[in-house]
């Protein structure tokens, strides 16, 4: 019965768990009112204001500011080459004071395909990150910029905002200070195309193919990293006409053929082979991209062309097929990761409830559980595709980078320790905690449901072997592809709860439930406990001692108010939740500051002299010196992170190689969010941690190891990379 209860008891908790993981990975992404921000021009179907990256201007010749364009739904604004119809936002500074020149940006476009038209453009919102150069850096800027865009949707309306923005030179001697709007327009300026050795994706070769008016543009492309969804946006004479290219990933993902059709040939003034055209090169969504300059030649009889590749599957590289079936082992192998073993006293106090049972309720109960871990997935894919559409960056466990998630978690952890402990019980309302009941003739499946989705939650921050591919190839494709990977990812981890609903035996064979079971509830209790505080540790981390202290004292108190409300006898009613309540509320409340950190410090093994911040941009000058490049991408959340750590690298071989005196060892923190590494390990299709990669002469592009390390892994790869 205690564990009857306990599935009941964790609803309450676990349902206002996910209103607060909603409500936060929803809303820490939207950005504060700033100072540093010009008014909004609002019409009926959009918002555009300008915002800055710095409150001053210090001693800076060039700041930077952002157009930001709010849009209704299915509105849009254009990509600076529209496509078939359409034009670009332009900007008229005149009357700007202290304005020498300023840059337009603009971020990788998405597609819109209408009736065979082909436009390129921004929905929802886009910020377009703008270079202002000042004539004096002594002076206030004030700027006043005259805007004309067309926004779209079934109709398009040419609109026009007049806006104003004042940023002053500040104190004398103080440097400019970053403003509350300098992460939006940084998301954004990661989306504007970079160089090719910045972006690690170049143009081999750009040929035609044509005959009078039509052709076809047949460009061969290279990745530093494998290839994940490659994209080519052509900008020519005004004659022209470029549409979506069709394209093949060779087996190894180091290289894309491209053909893009070209129609309008017969216009041009000069052949085409003579016509300079502009390649934006996008990858993984737009998550990395570079921008060409180039005069096709002629394709010759032996070009490589994509209707000429037996491949199976254009436009993707890896068989979706084969997603899946890595989805489905990568969510199994994730039941024997060590961030699961926080919710072995969950899974095993669920098992061992049904001890002599009925095997009817056995099986409905486990695939109820199965269902709420499924269920959740599918949360977590669609809480993923919305952040990806708002041009978010997304991965796999990113809710632990946020403080209010852990401190959420950490509370109600608590709460069901101190119901381990026997200190409290709760009636669920009978709406809910009855759903099912007519089936299993017991208290009903809510909470066998529930107990699945907190599992999957408290799984999320660790990857496995195939997972990391899977996540990877799913967060670079459509939100079709994201749904049903996550899905084959929830359905892995669910086996072993199908499992025992297929063979009911393997639960109701177990012990009846007795004595020993009181005592093995207290014992999992301190498992939770110690949960707990392995997130407060983490809370140290993000944001300072001083928070982590303040929550971890609230935990204390909300497990006392409980344990004195069963001491009391249960004398205060319901004012005990009250106070619990108000004790919640305090502890979200806590996070009062920032920590930034290039690197993790709290790492005492032999291993924490060694460490470089991490420095993508050094990595080539390193490696053409004869360097060996070691980089781990870790968190404090990271579990299996830390585990590789103690058992692959802190000590033996491992340990050896990394010191020498040709082997350079850097580590990125991604404890909490970071654009530059999201970038980073995007360029690898990767979108989760642990993450490491080896440079060196051997492999000046590197290469990707597996999630989980052993020493033999580590010095294998630095005698490739060597």
């Amino acid at each position: 019965m205690f564990v009857m209860n306990f599935k009941k008891n964790i609803l309450t908790a676990t349902s206002i768990l996910f209103a607060i993981l909603l409500t936060i990975v929803s809303g820490v992404f939207i950005s504060p009112a700033s100072a540093a921000s010009s008014d909004w021009n609002v019409t009926d179907h959009t918002r555009v204001r300008l915002i800055s990256a710095s409150d001053t201007i210090g001693k800076n010749k060039t700041i930077t500011l952002g157009l930001q364009f709010e849009l209704n739904k299915n509105w849009k604004v254009y990509w600076r080459s529209a496509g078939d119809a359409g034009y670009p936002p332009s900007i008229d500074w005149t009357g700007s004071s202290n304005l020498k020149n300023a840059v337009m940006h603009w971020p990788i476009p998405e597609r819109f395909s209408i009736l065979g038209f082909e436009t390129l453009g921004y929905k929802k919102e886009v910020v377009f990150p703008l270079t202002i150069n000042l004539e004096n850096p002594d002076d206030d800027l004030s700027i006043k910029a005259n805007v004309d865009y067309l926004a779209c949707a079934e109709l398009c309306i040419p609109y026009e905002a007049k806006l104003e923005i004042f940023i002053p030179k500040g104190d004398i001697g103080d440097a400019a200070k970053a403003s509350p709007e300098a992460h939006i327009i940084s998301r954004y300026d990661a989306r504007v195309p970079k160089s090719a050795e910045a972006s690690g994706i170049g143009i081999k070769s750009a040929e035609i193919k044509y005959n009078n008016d039509d052709g076809i543009l047949i460009v061969t492309a290279t990745s530093r990293n494998s290839f994940n969804n490659p994209d080519l946006f052509v900008e020519g004479p005004d004659e022209l006409s470029f549409s979506k290219p069709l394209s093949w990933i060779d087996a190894n993902g180091a290289m894309a053929v491209l053909e893009v059709p070209v129609s309008g040939l017969s216009a041009l003034k000069k052949p085409i082979t003579e016509t300079e055209l502009t390649l934006t090169l996008s990858d993984a969504g737009g998550a990395r991209g570079a921008e060409f300059a180039v005069v096709p030649i002629n394709a010759t009889a032996d070009t490589l062309v994509v209707s000429d590749l037996m491949a199976p599957e254009l436009n993707g590289g890896t068989s979706l097929v084969v997603i899946l079936g890595l989805a489905l082992l990568g969510g199994l192998i994730l039941n024997l990761m060590p961030c699961v073993l926080p919710v072995l006293s969950i899974k095993l106090m669920g098992a061992i409830s049904h001890g002599g049972a009925d095997r009817k309720i056995v099986r409905f109960s486990f695939i109820a559980s199965a269902a709420g871990i499924i269920f959740s997935f599918l949360l977590l894919a669609g809480v993923l595709v919305a952040l990806k559409s708002a041009g978010a960056a997304i991965g796999w466990g990113i809710q632990f980078q946020q403080p209010w998630f852990l401190i959420a978690m950490a509370l109600v952890i608590s709460v069901f320790a101190a119901n381990m402990w026997g200190f409290f019980e709760v009636n669920l309302p009978g709406s809910i905690s009855e759903i099912g009941a007519a089936t299993t003739h017991q208290h009903g499946l809510g909470g066998h449901f529930l107990t699945g989705a907190f599992a999957t939650l408290l799984a999320t921050p660790c990857s496995a072997p195939f997972l990391g591919t899977a996540v990877g190839f799913a967060l670079a494709r459509g939100a079709g592809d994201i749904f049903m990977v996550f899905a084959a990812l929830g359905i892995g981890l669910a086996t072993p709860y199908i499992a025992v609903a297929l063979w009911p035996g393997l639960a109701t064979r177990m012990p009846k439930p007795g004595r020993w079971m009181v005592i093995l509830r207290r014992v999992m209790g301190f498992a939770l406990a110690a949960t707990a505080l392995w997130l407060v540790s983490i809370i140290a981390v993000q944001v300072n001692a001083m928070t982590a202290w303040l929550v971890g004292a609230i935990l204390l108190v909300v497990v006392g108010v409980f344990w004195l409300h069963h001491r009391m006898g249960r004398r205060f009613g319901r004012l005990e939740w009250v106070a619990v309540a108000v004790l919640a509320v305090l502890a979200l409340l806590a996070p009062d500051g920032t920590r930034q950190n290039g690197y993790s410090d709290n790492d005492t093994s032999e291993l924490s002299g060694i460490w470089q911040p991490f420095d993508r941009a050094a990595i080539p000058a390193l490696v053409r010196s004869g360097k060996t490049v070691f980089v781990d991408v870790t968190a404090e959340w990271c579990i299996t992170c830390q585990i590789n750590k103690a058992v692959s690298l802190s000590k033996g071989r491992a340990l050896a190689r990394l010191k020498g005196e040709n082997v350079i060892a850097m580590q990125a923190d991604w404890t909490r969010p970071s654009d530059e590494i999201s970038d980073y390990l995007a360029t690898f299709g990767r979108y989760g941690i642990p993450f490491n990669a080896v440079y060196g002469p051997g492999a000046p592009n590197g290469f990707a190891l597996p999630e989980l390390l052993s020493q033999q892994i580590v010095i294998d790869a630095l005698d490739r990379a060597k």
